[in-house]
């Protein structure tokens, strides 16, 4: 299978109107290995074949499954190791300190594909918190993909996706066999809460977060996209809470109210 240049740019043209996330030229590879894909899975002879039905009914439910086959991203348990040990090491334990008397922790996994992020996340405050009943814990995880939710808030994986990164004795602590795959615990399972979210849209209504994680998001859109995204998240956020990006990513040159900071050796960002 194939794609035409027209096709690039008509796919480019409906991902971008949905979801603002650039695609050019440059990235036929993953236009046409994800669009690939998906015309199999429909049973499409073609990505000819896919994209002229994209091109009948533009606005029908195609659509948003070209959408999340292009923004479905590559993830996995303790991904850059190095925001989860500044988040274990120091962020966690300075936050249960400040927020010792309201005993509470709002924390936002943004594009958290199939769940690895937030459940690497909820292990990490399991490990420090244990069985403490008295604080709440919210974790949202968001995504626009809808399949990716759904196997988020399921917490299955595979023997692949568990041997990447998970460390053994968490696997041994927090999943069960399900099958030939692995479910994770209840308990993580209750604290991550998941919900459909167009980043390029006005957030609905949410928290004040004390975390977020908007890691390898924002290379996806253009500058002023970025700024829209940013500025929302300074809402969301509260004044003393910690930005996580992806290793690529930065504010500088596109919001400079966020300040960046080295904890351990992770780079997070904190508002003025």
């Amino acid at each position: 299978m194939t794609i035409s240049g027209p096709d690039i740019d008509f796919v480019s043209q409906i991902v971008r109107q949905r979801a603002a996330i650039v695609l050019d030229r440059s990235k036929e590879y993953l236009i046409e290995s994800r669009l690939q894909t998906l015309a199999r899975e429909r049973g499409d002879a073609s990505i000819t074949e896919l994209v002229s039905k994209l091109r009948q009914a533009p606005h029908g439910p195609l659509r948003d499954q070209v959408v999340e086959a292009m923004t479905t991203n590559e993830t996995s348990f303790f991904r850059d190791i190095h925001p989860f040990r500044a988040l274990s090491d120091q962020i966690l334990p300075e936050l249960l300190v400040q927020r010792g008397r309201e005993r509470s922790l709002n924390i936002w996994c943004a594009a958290c594909s199939s769940g690895q992020e937030p459940y690497t996340i909820a292990m990490s405050i399991q490990e420090l918190i244990g069985a403490e009943p008295s604080w709440r814990v919210r974790l949202l995880a968001t995504d626009i993909d809808t399949q990716m939710l759904t196997r988020t808030k399921e917490g299955i994986y595979n023997q692949f996706e568990v041997n990447r990164g998970l460390p053994a004795q968490l696997l041994v602590r927090y999943f069960a066999r399900h099958g030939m795959n692995y479910q994770i615990d209840a308990r993580l399972r209750n604290m991550v809460e998941t919900k459909f979210m167009n980043l390029a849209e006005p957030f609905p209504p949410m928290p004040q977060m004390d975390v977020v994680f908007l890691r390898n998001v924002l290379i996806y859109f253009d500058v002023e996209t970025k700024k829209q995204i940013l500025a929302q998240v300074k809402k969301i956020i509260r004044p003393d809470g910690y930005l996580f990006l992806g290793g690529a990513e930065t504010t500088m040159n596109v919001d400079d109210q966020w300040i960046r900071h080295t904890v351990g050796r992770a780079t997070v960002y904190k508002l003025q």
